[in-house]
């Protein structure tokens, strides 16, 4: 691994009078993909929000190559943070074209013009996600698969650093969901850094160098896969019944949860 982007130094999050995260550590260098993992509530969005400033923290900090974030303008987060948010909804008749170019917004300028940079990151994100046939078409007009598609090439023309995802995958089926980590698998290649809440274990395992597993608000395990995902983590975490086996496939391991009605031996 090369050079930290990001370090998420003790922080704890405190809203509407309940403490949401404690003491998180988190780390994501260039070239990493970094997946956060964990039950419903366990904090992976509130964390994420407070990666990208718009949570403040009650405790501790975020840098983004060394700039603390809560002291960072908006628009000069923004040339270091992308976010793909859960929801695939796009209003308006933008063209799948103008929407991408959106990411270049913060780079540009309130009043100013795009130049021939702002144009190369635009065109570049629409063949990295296989768009530029669909660059004049609005995105209203679109699957859900393929609108998830824009709101990825939008964060990749945005060229930040570090690519934040919040449950890219939630909604998609498994042929666009697995698309879709491709692509996240390939800017991280280039050499940024992400961080990327992922609620399906398998997909997680597949994809990411390193997993945090969040419970109650605080980094119950980290490292790579395949410490993270273990039959007594898991059953810490989730308060589910496991087998973790390995994929010699995806070489990753594989989580087959249990019912109450089964046991190991029966997988």
């Amino acid at each position: 691994m090369s050079d930290s982007v990001l370090s998420v130094d003790h922080l704890s999050v405190e809203l509407g009078g309940s403490e949401i995260l404690t003491d998180v550590l988190l780390t994501a260098n260039a070239g990493e993909l970094v997946g956060l993992v964990g039950p419903n509530g366990a904090g992976k969005t509130t964390l994420l929000r407070a990666i990208r400033g718009s949570v403040e923290p009650t405790q501790g900090r975020v840098t983004v190559e060394g700039n603390d974030v809560s002291a960072l303008s908006a628009r000069k987060t923004s040339q270091l943070v992308a976010t793909v948010p859960q929801e695939t909804r796009l209003s308006f008749s933008f063209s799948v074209e103008e929407a991408v170019a959106m990411g270049r917004n913060p780079h540009i300028g309130r009043f100013g013009t795009a130049d021939d940079e702002d144009r190369r990151n635009v065109n570049k994100a629409l063949d990295n996600t296989s768009l530029s046939g669909f660059a004049h078409r609005p995105v209203t007009e679109l699957s859900g698969g393929e609108r998830q598609r824009v709101l990825l090439a939008r964060a990749f023309a945005q060229d930040t650093p570090l690519l934040l995802l919040d449950e890219p995958t939630a909604s998609l089926d498994i042929n666009h969901a697995i698309n879709t980590l491709d692509l996240v698998r390939s800017v991280v290649d280039e050499g940024r850094a992400a961080v990327a809440a992922i609620h399906d274990l398998n997909l997680a395992a597949r994809y990411c160098d390193r997993l945090v597993l969040l419970a109650g608000g605080s980094v119950l395990e980290a490292g790579v896969p395949a410490s993270v995902l273990t039959t007594e983590t898991l059953e810490a975490a989730f308060d589910a019944r496991a087998v973790v086996s390995h994929d010699p496939t995806t070489d990753s391991p594989q989580v087959t949860a249990l019912s109450e009605r089964q046991s190991a031996d029966d997988i």
